[in-house]
């Protein structure tokens, strides 16, 4: 109940955004309207510490987005990203060129403040939506036989962006977020394996993740360092046949990357 109170604050304070749609001035250090397009590159790793299990290698991915502000300097923000990468598996042996993908899509709403000259606060909330998808199919070095696993996070974003004035060009804009974990699910294929197992789809209901970004922005380029974490506990534990069960142990993953935008 306490995180669809949560959910449902969030919804609810979409709405002074959407009723004004007014343009507003050119200032640097307000959030911009329109759209935006990105490119990445990350380092990616994932851990399952009580296991010993890891994922990790470079990623390549895309961003989208599109900004609406309001003359009060209200913000209403949709964006989205997809990365893909061909990545290393340590675990029940080792392979290479695991297929893995992530797809992300968020809706924020926030205010721009102007507390001094040179300096501006645009804290903002929203609702975040992870999808991942992991190729482990076929056999490691020591013949263990893999499978396919989905993911899928819903979160609220929780963030504040702060931009800084250096010249008559550029801005520094510093975001930190914390991502408040709603719910997860966990889907593992284990009938990939072909000796009788049900696929197990576990739920997820402890974690939490957090984002750091530093761009520097002049006009309509922006670029700079980025870097993704999250945190998540056991999921619950559902049976896979044999009289066996399974389920998703304590993960932790962390992205490090470079992004560089166009605005328009």
């Amino acid at each position: 109940m306490r995180k669809a109170l949560i959910v449902a604050t969030i919804l609810v304070a979409i709405s002074p955004v959407a009723a004004a749609q007014k343009s507003v001035t050119a200032d640097p250090l307000v959030t911009r309207r329109g759209w935006e397009i990105g490119a990445q590159l990350s380092d990616y790793r994932y851990e399952e510490p009580g296991i010993g299990a890891k994922i990790w290698g470079n990623r390549a991915g895309v961003t989208g987005g599109y900004t609406l502000t309001s003359a009060s300097r209200w913000f209403f923000k949709v964006d989205g990203r997809y990365a893909y990468g061909s990545l290393k598996y340590e675990g029940s042996g080792t392979t290479d060129s695991v297929p893995d993908s992530i797809v992300e899509t968020r809706v924020v709403i926030g205010r721009d403040f102007l507390p001094r000259s040179g300096f501006s606060l645009s804290p903002f909330a929203g609702i975040g939506s992870r999808y991942l998808y992991n190729d482990l199919r076929g056999t490691t070095s020591t013949g263990a036989v893999g499978y396919q696993r989905y993911s899928h996070y819903l979160y609220a974003p929780l963030g504040l962006t702060s931009r800084i004035d250096v010249n008559a060009k550029w801005v520094i804009a510093t975001t930190v977020e914390y991502d408040y974990f709603i719910r997860g699910r966990q889907i593992t294929q284990f009938t990939d394996v072909g000796i009788g197992y049900n696929d197990a789809i576990n739920s997820q209901n402890k974690g939490y993740g957090y984002r750091f970004s530093v761009m520097a922005e002049n006009g309509s380029w922006a670029f700079g360092p980025w870097m993704h974490y999250w945190s998540i506990e056991d999921s619950d534990i559902v049976p896979i046949g044999f009289g066996i069960r399974g389920f998703e142990p304590e993960n932790e993953t962390r992205e490090y990357g470079l992004e560089v935008k166009y605005r328009f």
